[in-house]
């Protein structure tokens, strides 16, 4: 009788063992927001764009405050001057050519930025996907994160809203370190329009952040932008000088 009771609790504290390793759906998504998003950053980048056989660096310096300021410098060559500025909700361009600033707006926020596979949606977003999405835990899967397969949870969300760009998402998250190794973006139709697979990733400002993703526009045959970041400056403090209209045009 004895050994019988012990064998039946074994048996409850493995269950709950088990139980207690499946996080819930919320937990997860959570988790991606405390590693990928920032109150402030500071960055310098390259913009790799592989194209119909051909390809294009372009390299950039970037600051950024929560959702609401970034300003990013093109510095390469051919773009050498282009600035653009998030501020008050709106997107500006400064182009040197013309020496004019110019408001990207509307249907012009889908399209590509400086011919890469992100949108201009894409490559200013610092919103958790918390706030924006509703998510599942649809199972287990495993993805190739650089030669190693890697257990991962997999979560579909949900677009709360129904002006958000990508109404469906799904993700391929680490159940080691949580980072988010892969996702893909759907149209309310189910087609799927992007994907992004994470490359490299570091511990700054003690928290697993991506330096070094693609991303795939599956609407452009022949089409991939690696983003490589280097210099990554988390949560430190940035003067208002630099999200300025004075800046964006000097």
């Amino acid at each position: 009788m004895k050994r019988r009771i012990i064998l039946i609790t074994l048996l409850l504290v493995v269950t709950g063992i088990a139980f207690s390793q499946t996080p819930s759906a919320t937990a997860l998504l959570k988790q991606v927001d405390d590693n990928e998003i920032y109150k402030t950053i500071q960055y310098e980048a390259d913009m790799i764009i592989d194209y119909n056989g051909r390809r294009y660096v372009k390299t950039m310096k970037a600051w950024a405050r929560q959702n609401a300021d970034s300003f990013v410098e093109f510095i390469n060559s051919e773009d050498r001057g282009t600035r653009y500025l998030k501020k008050g909700g709106r997107l500006y361009v400064y182009s040197p050519d013309t020496e004019q600033v110019t408001l990207i707006s509307g249907h012009m926020l889908k399209e590509s930025m400086m011919g890469s596979d992100l949108s201009y949606e894409d490559a200013i977003d610092n919103e958790g996907l918390s706030v924006r999405y509703d998510p599942v835990l649809a199972g287990s899967g495993v993805w190739n994160f650089n030669g190693t397969n890697r257990e991962c949870w997999i979560l579909e969300l949900t677009a709360k809203k129904k002006t958000e760009s990508y109404p469906k998402r799904k993700l391929w998250i680490d159940k080691q370190t949580g980072d988010c190794l892969h996702y893909e973006l759907y149209a309310l139709s189910g087609a799927k329009l992007k994907e992004y697979t994470l490359l490299k990733v570091e511990v700054i400002a003690g928290r697993r952040f991506p330096v070094e993703v693609e991303m795939r526009d599956l609407l452009r045959r022949g089409s991939k932008t690696t983003f490589v970041m280097r210099n990554v400056v988390l949560d430190q403090p940035i003067a208002d000088s630099v999200f300025s209209q004075r800046n964006l045009e000097r």
